[in-house]
C-alpha cells in the first residue's frame, strides 16, 4: 500500500506542476487525510506511516522545481496551514503559534512539520495550485479564480484526489485584451 502511495503521488504531483504551470517560489498547497489515503474514513484512522510515504514522494519533486509545500492542517486547527518561515516571509504571512500532531493538525500536517527545516504555522496562504487528497476543503487556501486540473489518476492510494490551479481575474470587459 505505501508503495502504491509514493507511486501514486509522485505521477499526481507531476502531472499537476506541468498542467498547473506553476513556477519555483509559488506555493502549492496539499490537504490529505492519512485517514481516506488507507480507505478509512477522514478524521477516524489516522496513518502517520502512509502520510510519511506521501511526503517521500512529493516533497523532493517540490523542493527540486523550487516550489514552497504548504500542507493543510485538519479542522482541529481550524485547517492552519504550514510552511517554511521563507515562505512566510516572501509572501509577508503572520504566523501563529501551534505545532501540529497526528489528532489536532493531522498525520500529514505532522509529517511536514517534522521534515521542513523552519516550519511555521500561518492561518491562511493564498497558493497557486493544489491537490486536495481525500476530501480535506482546500479552496479556502487558493487564490480567488480557481481552475479544476484533471489527471490521468483520480485517486491516490483509496483516497480521491481534487486539483486545482489558480488564475489572475479577468477585469475589464470586452474591451480588455489578455495574455
Amino acid at each position: 500500500m505505501l508503495n502504491k502511495i509514493k507511486s501514486d503521488a509522485a505521477l499526481a504531483i507531476n502531472e499537476l506542476i506541468e498542467t498547473s504551470g506553476i513556477r519555483s517560489g509559488e506555493i502549492m498547497v496539499i490537504g490529505c487525510s492519512s485517514s481516506e489515503l488507507t480507505g478509512g474514513t477522514i478524521g477516524k484512522a489516522s496513518a502517520p506511516e502512509a502520510a510519511e510515504a506521501l511526503l517521500d514522494a512529493v516533497y523532493p519533486i517540490l523542493k527540486e522545481k523550487g516550489i514552497f509545500l504548504a500542507a493543510q492542517c485538519c479542522e482541529h486547527l481550524n485547517r492552519a496551514i504550514i510552511i517554511e518561515r521563507e515562505c512566510a516571509k516572501k509572501y509577508q504571512l503572520d504566523e501563529v503559534c501551534v505545532v501540529p500532531q497526528p489528532k489536532a493538525g493531522g498525520s500529514f500536517a505532522t509529517a511536514v512539520y517534522k521534515r521542513m527545516s523552519d516550519p511555521v504555522a500561518v492561518e491562511a496562504i493564498k497558493a497557486h495550485a493544489g491537490i486536495d487528497i481525500g476530501s480535506t476543503l482546500i479552496g479556502m487556501h487558493l487564490r480567488c479564480v480557481a481552475v479544476p486540473v484533471r489527471l490521468s489518476l483520480s485517486k491516490i492510494g483509496e483516497a480521491n484526489i481534487v486539483c486545482a490551479r489558480t488564475r489572475p481575474k479577468y477585469i475589464g470587459g470586452e474591451r480588455a485584451k489578455y495574455e
